[in-house]
């Protein structure tokens, strides 16, 4: 299967399926002398791992990464780094109704007409369980952008229609959804609570920022660093929509409103979200992505078997409610790989120049 890769100079290749032996992942051009243990990575795969929540999948795995090579005495060598995370807990047993039934919202039907076969359990390799090795290697590419200045944040902007109102960076990890707003955080629980006993699922928003990223990231044209950003985030299989800056309020400003007035001291608005012409401009970069609701409900749904025939299903096993907050750190992730890959980027060309 091809489309398992992404990057140029920092390439990240993920592996495995949700109910295989294991999810892995490859990081190829990650420089050397960067300090990395497996406890580093293991922080942020905590953050991804199910259980979080009362309404969360109860499927209980320890998610303990191993680094099987590209690194030396707790030191990246600047060969390629490859990680592994064993599945554990792993029960097939829900999966073997839907052998031959294509479940709503969900790649079956798609991935077999591609490929003419299909993992049906828990979804194979379009499972969510995939972004373990999105997450393992977004804690590399954190650690080539934090010697930089570059800080990426991400949170819960809005879950189930209840928007967080005020944003106090303090109170992100001051409740389960890592919203900003405690009141709205409360609100989003409780319809959570509630999508979860209607036999239903919720959708929601994630709100990212990069903070210290210098100007002059991004290539022109086809190269364009907002478009790498969106089409990381669009490869996160929830993501349905991304926007940056003033997103689609673009289109109802009017020039004078939507520019960003330059002065001495920067731009004093940022309708561009950091971004002008594909290139950073230094300002502050601000995304958000739309994560639709879950697909596996146990709400009655109609469908169709391998057959074309009509039937209705109900989707039992183990599954969140919402993939928030779980993918709060796969966003995060997804961000600080391309920034890592356009900053080595940058700096190649800036070699090519006769700079640094």
């Amino acid at each position: 299967m091809s489309g398992n890769s992404i990057g140029v100079l920092f390439r990240v290749t993920t592996w495995g399926e949700s109910h295989g032996k294991a999810m892995g992942v490859v990081v190829d051009g990650c420089p050397p002398n960067i300090p990395l243990t497996e406890s580093d990575i293991q922080k942020d795969l905590k953050r991804r791992k199910p259980g979080q929540l009362l309404s969360a999948s109860p499927r209980r795995e320890e998610d303990l990464v191993e680094i099987l090579s590209g690194t030396f005495e707790g030191r990246t060598t600047g060969t390629p780094i490859s990680l592994i995370v064993r599945n554990r807990d792993i029960d097939s047993s829900a999966y073997e109704q839907l052998r031959d039934i294509f479940r709503p919202g969900h790649g079956d039907l798609t991935y077999y007409k591609k490929y003419g076969i299909r993992d049906h359990r828990g979804g194979g390799r379009a499972s969510a369980r995939e972004t373990e090795g999105r997450v393992a290697a977004g804690t590399i590419a954190k650690k080539v952008i934090s010697r930089e200045g570059i800080e990426v944040i991400a949170y819960t902007k809005e879950l189930g229609g209840i928007a967080a109102e005020r944003i106090s960076f303090a109170d992100i990890h001051r409740n389960s959804l890592q919203c900003p707003d405690l009141e709205a955080a409360q609100a989003m629980a409780e319809k959570l609570e509630e999508a979860s006993k209607n036999g239903d699922s919720l959708g929601g928003i994630v709100e990212i920022l990069v903070k210290g990223c210098p100007a002059g990231l991004g290539e022109p044209v086809f190269g364009k660093i907002d478009a790498d950003l969106a089409k990381a985030l669009m490869s996160i299989g929830a993501v349905k929509g991304v926007e940056i800056g003033a997103g689609f309020g673009v289109a109802r400003m009017t020039g004078f409103e939507c520019n960003d007035p330059i002065t001495p001291e920067g731009f004093s608005t940022n309708h561009a979200g950091g971004i002008l012409a594909g290139i950073t401009n230094g300002d502050e970069i601000v995304i958000r992505v739309a994560c639709k609701p879950i697909p596996s409900i146990e709400k009655a749904q109609k469908t169709i078997d391998v057959n074309g025939k009509p039937v209705e299903v109900s989707i039992k096993g183990r599954h969140d409610v919402s993939v928030i907050p779980r993918i709060i750190p796969v966003c995060e992730a997804m961000v600080s790989m391309v920034l890592a890959d356009h900053l080595l980027r940058q700096r190649a060309n800036l070699v090519g120049q006769g700079g640094l």
